[in-house]
């Protein structure tokens, strides 16, 4: 019973898929195609994804299961497991070779595990423990250096939400802060910081620190007058202290009482009189603040005036130095909602709103600001309060700077001890300069004996503040040498220990070092916040002339939350304060650390990191507690930290207060506060976040941002860190995504989506069913390398014999994903090695024709059969007698993108060898926005597409050829400007359409032009061979196949032509070719396979006409035999297919397992590495590749098989991007003919030591001989005293050895090189050699009979293979370029046919008159006379 395959396509099903041809069908020795016999070699077809058939077994996916698949380094995919039917993968991660993986399920593979599983190397899957998580888990981090797995998830046990593998002991354990409760209790990331020092937990859990679990100072700092237009958090900034000197204002009021504006800097009463300023009647006015000094500020306090109906309504404030207007965040009391302004903003008129806060996006370093007060109500504008919000707090070592700030019943203040001094230097700020204290310490003193600073800041309200302590840069101080370690010490209050921070003052540059992250309380009579410095117990550096010097700057205090309160019931200056934080969503763990406590009760506060604030923030910005409890669930799925400290928040969430009120899904928490992204983030839930380089990249199910600004903003998202700005990856993604990973400059991307757009407002593009790749450099979404169709839940990083796992609901997979096609080689082992194409094609093409086919064979090609239109054309041939033909069958669907045809040009200017390929496709080029369409030029070494220049084919493109720079264009198309249909020339050289002068082909009457074939002449290097449906070309009378002539563009027909539709041509020898189609000749006689001779101009009929069942789709002549020729097709009524093979006298079927639905779209004969036993049908050393869409009932379904003679074997199989089976259409490559000749190679090494062994016997042998001979010689000799006198001149006596051995040399070359012991002059050399003639002569005549000096290619040793020289067993072959300045013929036994101009490799330049060259286009290779080559 055969084996039968099914693919399923969207939506997802149940039913199990079987996508790979039965494993018993592949034999058990397949046959390994050569390709490098072919040169380059293209594969093209109506693919999404494809594989070769090995001798695994089958692949079944259930979608109903999550499966696992394995992702490699270039891209290609492979099935690892699936879970129980319903179960989910969520997470995975990896510690050296073993991968762990964890979700939902009970089982994966073989393995019984519960939620959480390991793969190892050998490929099996195991359980970890029995006491893993009781439930889902949704997120894994591998700790390698302590070889332990954290998990987190919605489980109780053995942690809540949290667990721990420790790979060393086998065991589970919770977390050390016990685990995560509240909210939804469930941890839905686990990332590392930038440093990978500790852990980020988030989910939709609360966390608290201290003693008590209730947030505080939810109201308004009391210490501040209350306005309904301030915030908690804006009313416990510090107002910084102005003087008159620091503000100017104008136009101001004529009437002296309100033209005072330092009345506005700290009104001492009420709206009025001295103690509000107004600005000239019916003018715009400007109100400039300057400190000459640098500060930090976060916002401005306005008050409006409301006096006889004046008021300010509109204004804006730039900061200076930088003159940028500052976008601004309030909060507004007639709504109670968070908003931001640019220019204009509002200011209320309401008199029960005494003023309103303005906050910066974040902390600005500036020397002062501009007020423009732009629009107004009344007789102009005015102020009643004006004030520049510091970030928090602060205090300076310079007590003049030290002013008191509005509302404040003191300034900041400061102690020291020791000598103290001022030193003034320049700012990086323009205009500014820089004043501080210095002390100078003798080196070796000890910290308790010199000097010290303590700074004492006001602290208007409580909250969560980070402390910075400044340090000017010793560059501009030049002070470097006398630098060292300080000791600081903080006292926050609130019953908290001291922090102790240790500073370098050595840094060059001014910088701000973080001293304190914490609670502070407030100042009161009892108790101030104070920081003291002094030297490091253990400075470094050995001073200068034996001093250290210590600097005193500014202490800086920001603000992060206002939320921590003080109870001061205590006496002798001591405070007890009953403080807790708690935080939601986000907890930070150091790697290592160890609690007593537990977080799902209250940790410790000496367990708060720096970064909890963000937990801390991100509660007080959601509403707090209540508003958490109160509204639907929200959570923080995914954390992000970037190299420069920001710490981004994506998940699913709406803030209502805090700095970053109004952000939806996506919040930044940076410079110690939460900040919104452009336009508030996105408008829809964030599931993943992934950092690479400035662009953080987001996942989740949102279509533009929160406040619409990009609709290309589909499913995922790019944010610059640094430009603060959104970018779209071209125009999004159809559907959510789940998970996002980077890998080798690219973003891979999965989730539940079926399409990628090319813009925002596509509403097609690129198939791609749950898995893509985006190219970072190129900005363009490019191949992925696999294929698959599911809802894809994970992608992440694996091992390093797995670079990737990927994980879903997987409905559709395959090892290689490509648009089309994709590039075939010799690989490891002699195995096929694949190279998909490097891009995507858009799944749909910009045609007027709906039509898709697969094209014919070309000159360097075979292609596939194309769309054939079922009419009889026969009615347009008035001259010759009429029969009835079959129609050609209809292939297999082609849908878009699809690449049907492909041939090979060597960029004349570049020397480049690059693709052509054409089909049904669009396709824009990211580097220029030009599109190509249905045709392109793809090179495959840097694997990018560019279009063709000019007008692009309308149409389907189905058969190319190459001839030099000539490009043959044929399908059924229009080219705008180009008159007729289906056939085109296009220039490659120059880039554009070359069909002037060319007549068009011609259709009959409701029929269109289609051209499935293009063929160079066996008979003609200036004449190609076109084919398909037409009733003539031009004004010449050929229909369905016509000759061209490339030098004048004119049309003539091939002897009495024939009648019907042609599928396919293939030349046979030189003088010959082969069509093939549903055909009959002028006679009527039927013959769907014909013969043309080029030497008598004739047509005849492949054996009677008859003999096959119906019309013939595809026909291969083996090797260029026209008495061995091979056809497929399907019978006349559709019923069934068939593949018959012509010995030369008759048609014999050869093909009887072939199914009905199996459709051939070409035949090709194609060379073996190794052999298979012949038969009288096919030789041992090469098989006949089938492709199309092919049913067999030995091997089920696949798009290409071999067929060796008796038996098929399964090759490729396919599928499309919507699951459904493939088609292969054509196997093309860049030789013009196949060597079929195996080489078996020797080792180099085997090869050097059996030369060395012949040598050697050689010389041992001669060595014989001669002793032999000399022997011989003396036998009959006397002995008697010699007289050299004695001899004659010319007595050749002594000369007997020389000549000896030149009969031997001469012998031994005869018998390497199969010729006449001394070349084509033996008479005279053995002559000479006889006579013993003298030592000059005797060179001289060896030199010019030299065997290796012959015509031909016979008298060059070639070693191994043809392109070995003789000296090529000793070392690598080397070659170089040449070109042939002349034409020459080659008629000759070994000699290569050249033609002038043409690019040739040189293997042998020895000989002064032959040189052995190869064909660098057809890989032939021969001896060309020297003289010609240059």
């Amino acid at each position: 019973m055969a084996c039968k395959s099914r693919r399923r396509s969207r939506p997802l099903t149940t039913a199990y898929l079987i996508l790979a041809v039965c494993a018993n069908a592949v034999l058990a020795s397949s046959p390994l195609v050569n390709f490098a016999a072919m040169g380059k070699v293209g594969l093209a077809g109506a693919f999404a994804g494809l594989d070769l058939v090995t001798n695994s077994s089958s692949v079944t996916f259930d979608p109903s299961t999550s499966s696992l698949l394995a992702r490699s380094s270039d891209g290609s995919l492979s099935k690892l497991a699936s879970t129980n039917p319903g179960g989910s993968i969520l997470a995975g991660c990896a510690i050296g070779d073993v991968f762990y993986v964890a979700g939902n399920f009970s089982s994966i593979g073989d393995a019984s595990a519960s939620n959480i599983a390991s793969y190892s190397a050998s490929g099996s899957f195991s359980s970890l423990g029995t006491n893993g998580p009781n439930g889902a888990v949704h997120a894994l981090y591998c700790d390698s250096s302590r070889k332990q797995v954290w998990a987190g998830g919605h489980f109780n046990s053995p942690g809540a939400s949290v667990a721990v593998w420790d790979t060393a002991s086998s065991s589970w354990s919770a977390a050390p802060f016990g685990g995560l409760t509240g909210a939804a209790a469930e941890v839905l990331s686990i990332t590392t910081n930038s440093s990978q020092s500790s852990l980020f937990f988030s989910g939709s859990f609360f966390v608290a620190f201290g003693n008590s679990s209730a947030p505080l100072n939810s109201t308004n700092n009391p210490n501040v007058p209350f306005s309904s237009g301030a915030t908690p958090f804006s009313s416990s900034l510090v107002p910084v202290p102005l003087q008159p000197p620091d503000v100017s204002a104008g136009p101001s009021s004529s009437d002296g009482q309100f033209s005072n504006v330092s009345n506005i800097l700290c009104p001492a009463g009420a709206d009025g009189p001295g103690n509000t300023w107004l600005a000239a009647d019916g003018n715009k006015a400007v109100i400039t603040v300057r400190k000459f000094a640098f500060l930090t500020a976060r916002g401005v306090r306005l008050g409006n005036t409301f006096l006889n109906g004046r008021g300010t309504t509109g204004f804006s404030v730039a900061t200076i130095p930088d003159n940028a207007v500052q976008r601004l965040h309030y909060f507004d009391p007639t709504d109670n909602q968070n908003k931001t302004c640019t220019d204009t903003c509002p200011l209320l008129t309401d008199s029960s709103v005494p003023y309103q806060d303005f906050l910066f996006d974040s902390d600005v370093d500036v020397t002062g600001f501009q007020l423009t007060l732009s629009e107004w109500q009344g007789a102009g504008p005015g102020l009643h309060l004006l004030q520049l919000l510091s970030s928090g707090a602060f205090a300076s070592a310079i007590d003049s700077q030290n002013g008191p700030s509005c509302f404040a019943p003191g300034p900041s203040s400061t102690a020291r001890t020791g000598n103290w001094q001022e030193k003034d230097a320049d700012t990086s700020i323009p205009g500014t300069t820089q004043a501080v204290l210095v002390s100078t310490v003798d080196v070796g003193t000890s910290s308790a004996s010199g000097p010290s600073f303590t700074w004492m800041p006001y602290v208007s309200a409580s909250g969560q503040y980070d402390i910075n302590l400044l340090v000017p840069g010793c560059t501009n101080f030049q002070d470097c040498a006398l630098r060292t370690l300080v000791k600081v010490t903080v006292f926050p209050g609130g019953g908290q220990q001291p922090w102790v921070t240790t500073v370098s003052q050595q840094n060059t540059q001014d910088n701000a070092t973080l001293i304190y992250r914490g609670p502070v309380v407030p100042t009161s009579p009892d108790f101030q916040t104070t920081i003291e410095m002094q030297l490091d117990d253990n400075p470094v550096g050995t001073g200068q002339n034996g001093k250290y010097e210590l600097v005193a700057d500014r202490v800086q205090l920001i603000l992060t939350s206002p939320n921590v309160t003080a109870n001061s019931n205590s006496s002798a200056g001591s405070n007890s304060t009953a403080a807790a934080e708690r935080g939601f969503g986000f907890l930070e763990w150091p790697l290592g650390a160890s609690s007593t406590s537990s977080a799902s009760s209250v940790l410790s506060t000496s367990a708060v990191t720096a970064l909890d604030s963000v937990g801390f923030d991100f509660l007080n910005a959601l509403g707090g507690a209540a508003s958490v409890a109160s509204s639907s669930t929200p959570s923080i799925a995914a954390v992000a930290h970037h190299p420069s400290g920001a710490v981004f928040l994506g998940g699913r969430f709406s803030l209502s207060s805090g700095s970053a009120s109004g952000a939806s899904n996506i919040v930044v928490f940076k410079n110690g506060a939460l900040a919104a992204l452009p336009n508030d983030g996105l408008n829809g839930p964030v599931t993943s976040l992934v950092v690479d380089g400035d662009k953080v990249f987001v996942g989740g199910s949102f279509s533009d941002t929160a406040k619409s600004s990009n609709s290309a903003l589909k499913g995922i998202a790019a944010y610059s860190v640094s430009g603060n700005s959104w970018s779209a990856l071209a125009g999004g993604v159809d559907g959510a995504v789940a998970s996002l990973d980077t890998s080798n400059n690219q973003v891979l991307v999965a989730g539940n989506f079926t399409k990628l757009f090319a813009s925002s407002g596509a509403s097609e593009g690129q198939n791609a069913a749950g898995f893509a790749a985006w190219d970072v450099s190129s900005s363009s979404w490019v191949n992925s390398g696999g294929f698959l169709v599911g809802s894809m839940t994970l992608v992440g990083n694996g091992t390093s014999n797995m670079p990737q796992f990927v994980a879903g609901n997987v409905a559709t997979s395959l090892r290689f994903g490509a648009s089309g096609f994709v590039m075939l080689e010799n690989g490891k082992d002699g195995q096929p090695q694949v190279t998909p194409l490097g891009v995507q094609f858009d799944s749909t093409a910009t045609n007027s024709t709906a039509a898709t086919a697969k094209s014919r064979r070309s000159h360097h090609r075979r292609a596939g059969a194309g769309w054939i239109p079922s009419f009889n054309v026969l009615s347009v041939f008035k001259r010759q007698t009429t029969t009835t033909l079959a129609p050609l069958p209809t292939p297999a669907p082609a849908p878009a993108p699809a690449v049907l045809a492909g041939a090979f040009w060597t960029n004349s200017s570049s020397s480049k060898e690059l693709v052509i390929i054409g089909g049904n496709f669009s396709y824009t080029s990211p580097a220029s926005g030009a599109q190509a369409q249905n045709i392109a030029i793809y090179d495959d070494a840097s694997r990018t597409v560019t279009p063709l220049r000019g007008n692009q084919p309308n149409g389907t493109v189905r058969s190319l050829l190459v001839r030099g720079d000539s490009l043959f264009v044929g399908g059924e198309f229009t080219v705008a400007g180009i008159e007729g249909s289906g056939f085109a020339i296009y220039d490659l050289a120059n880039q554009r359409w070359d069909s002037a002068g060319l007549q068009p082909l011609q259709a009959s009457a409701g029929a269109t032009v289609t051209v499935r074939s293009i063929t160079a002449s066996p008979a003609s290097d200036h004449a190609v061979v076109v084919a398909g449906s037409f009733a003539q070309a031009g004004s010449s009378p050929c229909r369905a196949i016509c000759s061209l002539d490339t030098t004048n563009k004119q049309w003539s027909a091939l002897g009495n032509g024939i009648q019907g539709d042609v599928s396919a041509v293939v030349p046979a020898g030189n003088n010959e070719l082969i069509a093939a189609g549903s055909i009959a000749l002028a006679d009527s006689t039927h013959a769907n396979v014909a013969a043309y001779s080029f030497s008598n101009s004739t047509w005849s009929s492949v054996g009677n006409g008859g003999d096959l069942p119906g019309p013939v789709t595809a026909v291969e002549v083996d090797n260029g035999n026209a008495a061995r020729v091979f056809a497929a097709g399907r019978s006349s009524d559709g019923s069934s297919p068939f593949l018959y093979f012509w010995n030369g006298q008759s048609w014999n079927s050869v093909g009887s397992t072939l199914q009905g639905t199996t459709e051939v779209s070409q035949l090709i004969m194609v060379p073996l590495q190794n052999t298979h036993d012949g038969n009288d049908v096919i030789e041992s050393d090469r098989v006949l590749m089938v492709s199309g869409s092919l049913s067999d009932s030995s091997f089920g379904n696949a798009s290409s098989a071999l067929f060796d003679g008796q038996n098929f074997t399964p090759f490729v199989v396919s599928t499309s991007d919507s699951g459904t089976p493939g088609t292969v259409a054509a196997l093309f490559h860049s030789f013009v003919n196949i060597d079929f000749t195996q080489r078996h190679f020797l080792a180099t090494g085997v090869v050097i030591l059996i030369s060395i062994a012949i040598a050697a016997g050689i010389v041992f042998l001669l060595a014989l001989i001669e002793i032999l001979w000399a022997l011989f010689a003396r036998r009959d000799d006397k002995v008697s005293n010699f007289d050299a006198g004695d001899l004659d001149a010319d007595d050749d006596s002594t000369h007997r050895p020389s000549s000896l051995l030149e009969h031997i040399n001469a012998a031994t070359r005869s018998t390497i090189l199969g010729s006449s012991a001394f070349g084509p002059n033996a008479e005279k050399e053995a002559g000479l050699a006889t006579a013993g003639a003298a030592a000059g002569a005797g060179a001289a005549g060896a030199a010019h009979d030299d065997p290796f000096s012959g015509p031909d290619a016979s008298n060059y040793l070639r070693a191994e293979t043809p392109s070995d020289a003789l000296g090529g067993a000793l070392g690598p072959e080397e070659s170089r370029p040449a070109y042939a300045r002349y034409s020459f013929h080659g008629e000759g036994e070994g000699e290569l046919p050249v033609k002038a101009g043409q690019e040739l490799e040189i293997l042998d330049d020895r000989d002064d008159a032959w040189w052995y060259a190869r064909d660098t286009r057809t890989g032939q290779e021969g001896v060309v006379p020297a003289s010609y080559v240059y």
